[in-house]
């Protein structure tokens, strides 16, 4: 009788057994799908995509007697853009996303760089860096060969090093604070070597604090564009004294980020003539 007990019970201390590490199995499920979902697609990567989530929710420049120029930047994310209704709204000059690491380049860089320069704006690009896929010099190559160069002619601005929150991983790429300036020198070295400009370095106070340790030897001699969605840029990071370029929103009218030039636009034009 005990033993036809037993082997009832069986079926029921299966049954039990399964259900329960069905309930575990869709506990695990959501949360790895909700990781994958939260990691965006290598290459989607844009100018300010780390600044909402670690410096800021959004910006409203205070009144002030400076002088500044609006400007926009925009990636692949904005498609094609309306340019003649931005240079309507007062929006003067401009920064397209180009390349990202040494796998991206955006499909989109045609219309958005030269329409911007069509309809009178002085234009440029960007290379949102991933310091964890290749080097220094080696992005700084792939962004010229790819849109990132610079010319004279008064209309084109030198060309922007994005550095920035990784979205993809650690915030600073898994580089200590010296290999991580080592890595911005490269960059900064080659595009000079390249073009013959030095090129703006885009980047947010704490993430220069956290990533480069502070590091204050590159001010001399690159424009600095601070990300910071706030009624002002805030305190610099280490060596610049002041700001050539400030991006105080990601949600500006019609499309883009927006931004302002520390100057009037003739202050625009001789930062494109060098």
């Amino acid at each position: 009788m005990s033993v036809s007990r037993s082997r009832s019970m069986r079926p029921r201390a299966l049954t039990a057994l399964t259900t329960a590490l069905l309930a575990a199995l869709s506990l695990t499920v959501p949360l790895s799908t909700a990781h994958a979902a939260s990691t965006p697609v290598r290459g989607t990567a844009h100018m300010g995509m780390g600044v909402l989530a670690h410096d800021g929710q959004d910006g409203s420049p205070a009144p002030t007697a400076v002088t500044r120029t609006e400007g926009v930047d925009v990636s692949a994310y904005q498609g094609n853009v309306a340019w003649s209704t931005l240079w309507s709204s007062g929006v003067r000059w401009a920064y397209t996303k180009a390349t990202e690491g040494t796998y991206y380049t955006n499909p989109y860089f045609a219309q958005q760089y030269n329409g911007s320069y069509n309809v009178g704006m002085i234009r440029a690009a960007y290379h949102f860096a991933t310091p964890d896929t290749a080097g220094g010099a080696t992005q700084a190559n792939y962004f010229v060969d790819h849109g990132g160069g610079w010319s004279k002619d008064g209309r084109t601005l030198p060309g922007t090093l994005d550095i920035e929150w990784n979205p993809y991983g650690a915030a600073c790429y898994g580089k200590s604070t010296s290999a991580m300036v080592s890595w911005i020198a490269d960059f900064l070295k080659t595009y000079k070597a390249r073009t013959g400009r030095d090129a703006v370095v885009y980047t947010a106070t704490s993430w220069w604090s956290q990533c480069t340790g502070d590091y204050g030897g590159f001010a001399s001699s690159n424009p600095l564009w601070i990300a910071k969605y706030a009624s002002d840029p805030g305190t610099l990071p280490a060596g610049w004294d002041f700001y050539t370029m400030w991006q105080y929103t990601s949600s500006g009218p019609t499309v883009g980020d927006h931004d302002r030039f520390n100057g009037a636009p003739d202050r625009v034009v001789a930062l494109a003539n060098g």
